[in-house]
């Protein structure tokens, strides 16, 4: 049920098996859920709760081929990762995770630290067949202007999208909200796409993640349907609204949101990018997954 399918427009979906076929494919998020678990013990656990497929924000703190041997063991797909929020080595960009770090995409004199991290980033989706990878566009530095900002994001994303064309992978932008965190660069599903004009690579998509849609824009579902038939938009992601729970907690009603998202033909993975209510607790993420059992 979560292998790459043919888009299904909305007026070929008649029958029961044309519905079925249709159904969202999910890839359990490996840093935020599973989190009572070490992280090498969490691809057993998210291929034994029914997923195919997983994401996470860094892999940079383990070796490639340890990771490769953890996604064939339990029939997984890797389908996205972040590149380095900072640093040139697992040491350091540890270092830039714990400080907080979020990116560098756009921060002026940061522009050799991004290209190494990128470099490191496309070495790890070749060993592990990971076909997207997001470069994160950090906070907008006290003193800088966004125009500025905006100016080094885009000549750092038209490097990153030459470097991985090359590699046959692609690069997402995400917009998320300045709630979670300040002065984040990029915060509209607009302006990403416009980001994408400036651009003009045709490997560069959005990183389209609904809980900061939701929190920065609303109007989800007609987000939904002005952005996915563009064919820009590379990956979704879905958490609760406001506390990042499961996604039947909170006020967004996702079984609507994933009928949009199949009646609009998306071909893509879905991303479960949130905190499980119960995720410290043993088997507290596999407890909080009855809104998943619908799609197996």
């Amino acid at each position: 049920m979560f292998q790459h399918r043919t888009p299904i427009k909305p007026r070929f979906l008649r029958s029961l098996a044309d519905l079925l076929d249709a159904m969202p494919q999910f890839a359990a998020n490996l840093s935020l859920m599973y989190t009572e678990l070490p992280f090498l013990d969490r691809f057993e656990a998210a291929a034994r709760d029914g997923f195919r497929a997983v994401e996470y924000l860094s892999p940079f703190g383990w070796p490639a081929k340890e990771l490769a041997a953890r996604l064939r063991a339990h029939g997984l797909q890797q389908v996205l990762f972040n590149a380095p929020p900072g640093g040139v080595d697992a040491d350091s960009i540890g270092q830039a995770w714990s400080s907080g770090q979020k990116g560098m995409a756009c921060v002026a004199g940061r522009e050799a630290e991004f290209r190494v991290g990128l470099a490191l980033s496309l070495a790890y989706a070749a060993q592990l067949g990971c076909p997207r990878i997001h470069l994160m566009a950090g906070q907008v530095p006290v003193g800088t202007s966004r125009e500025s900002a905006q100016a080094t994001y885009v000549s750092n994303l038209r490097h990153g999208a030459a470097e991985a064309a090359k590699a046959g992978v692609e690069v997402l932008i995400e917009p998320i909200n300045t709630r979670d965190i300040p002065r984040f660069f990029l915060n509209r599903q607009d302006h990403a796409h416009e980001i994408l004009a400036e651009v003009g690579a045709a490997n560069l998509k959005v990183q389209m993640d609904l809980y900061h849609c939701q929190i920065v824009e609303g109007d989800v579902a007609m987000k939904l349907r002005h952005y996915l038939p563009t064919g820009r938009v590379g990956h979704l992601q879905i958490a609760g609204v406001p506390e990042r729970h499961e996604p039947d907690i909170g006020e967004m009603h996702h079984p609507y949101l994933f009928s949009v998202i199949d009646e609009l033909g998306y071909p893509g993975w879905i991303g479960c990018e949130y905190r499980p209510q119960r995720g410290g607790e043993p088997g507290g993420t596999s407890a909080g997954l009855g809104w998943l059992k619908p799609y197996l």
